[in-house]
């Protein structure tokens, strides 16, 4: 197969190298109405990292009732036996816990990068946590201690930091209040959610200066976009210029969020691999690899990819196979 890639052109205001990580197999599938079986889910988490990524966020240990399409998390940590308890070099394979007996099954798996998550609103945190944001908040202290005691890496998700559904704007002091919060705990990174996909680039400037005047520099920040008015991409090339060096993005793009229905898919994988190298920015990802795998999903979940570039670069592929096919008779 031909390999189609971006034309590089280098630029001096995107700052590499980028670390992507990949929330497909746990953000992506759990607002899927198709609830994928444990084994396909372990084979697309070994897909992903053959294809380059490092960081792949597996399941999330929450009630089942909660999130049924990962009610399986330590099937899927099972099938994927060695990788998760001696990783190779340089590999993470997260999970999302949401309170201690989530983290103590994360434990029991082996897992050795945990994730939190909490809200920037009041609204959201009592449709997504069923707590207030200040009651959430308690919850994750002894999470994050104890998590931190273990040895473990803990990231913090803040959902709801450009836009929420029911209370509009968010303003950026409470945003700021909450991530002072959990880096206070201890929290390594705090990834921004865009969970509604409303975020515009001067609303990434604002919100980025406002934490850099807190003292939570972009060493202490990733940022994950929601694609709901086409603008994740931009928003995270923004994010990056202004010295993000990690990135939330899923493969093919699907997912959403269950608790806002007017979330739609994350950032692709892809459509952010192929901006970066055409800017000179290093992945470490086989394009060509991670659009098989992102097809691959699609077909398990019966519907096309809504990334761009798993949708050209498929085409692409497609013709190519068509063009070598000898005797073929055009129609």
């Amino acid at each position: 197969m031909t390999t189609h890639l971006p034309s590089r052109r280098a630029r001096r205001d995107l700052r590499g190298p980028v670390t992507i990580w990949e929330v497909g197999p746990r953000d992506g599938l759990q607002n899927e109405a198709t609830v994928v079986a444990a084994r396909v889910k372990a084979d697309f988490v070994r897909r992903l990292l053959d294809a380059g990524l490092r960081t792949v966020e597996v399941s999330s240990f929450v009630k089942p009732s909660w999130v049924p399409q990962l009610a399986d998390a330590e099937d899927v940590f099972s099938a994927l036996g060695p990788l998760v308890r001696t990783p190779p070099d340089g590999v993470r394979l997260p999970a999302l816990v949401p309170n201690e007996p989530g983290l103590r099954r994360a434990l029991d798996c082996g897992v050795k990068d945990v994730c939190v998550f909490a809200s920037a609103t009041e609204s959201f945190a009592r449709r997504n946590l069923n707590r207030s944001r200040e009651e959430a908040l308690h919850v994750f202290e002894p999470v994050v201690a104890e998590a931190k005691s273990a040895g473990l890496g803990v990231r913090a998700y803040v959902s709801m930091c450009f836009g929420d559904p029911w209370e509009g704007e968010v303003p950026e002091a409470d945003v700021v209040s909450v991530c002072e919060r959990l880096v206070g705990m201890g929290c390594d990174q705090v990834s921004l959610g865009d969970t509604i996909g409303v975020a515009t680039t001067g609303h990434v400037d604002s919100l980025l200066s406002a934490l850099g005047e807190a003292g939570i520099g972009p060493e202490l920040l990733a940022v994950h976009f929601h694609d709901t008015y086409g603008q994740a991409l931009a928003n995270t090339l923004r994010a990056i210029e202004l010295g993000i060096t990690t990135v939330d993005a899923s493969a093919g793009g699907i997912g959403g969020c269950p608790f806002a229905k007017s979330a739609t898919g994350n950032l692709a994988t892809e459509d952010l691999c192929w901006a970066l190298e055409g800017a000179g920015v290093e992945t470490g990802v086989d394009l060509d690899r991670l659009v098989e795998t992102s097809v691959w999903m699609a077909s398990v979940l019966g519907r096309p990819s809504p990334s761009k570039v798993v949708q050209a670069l498929a085409r692409a592929r497609d013709a190519d196979g068509r063009e070598e096919r000898p005797g073929e008779v055009p129609a």
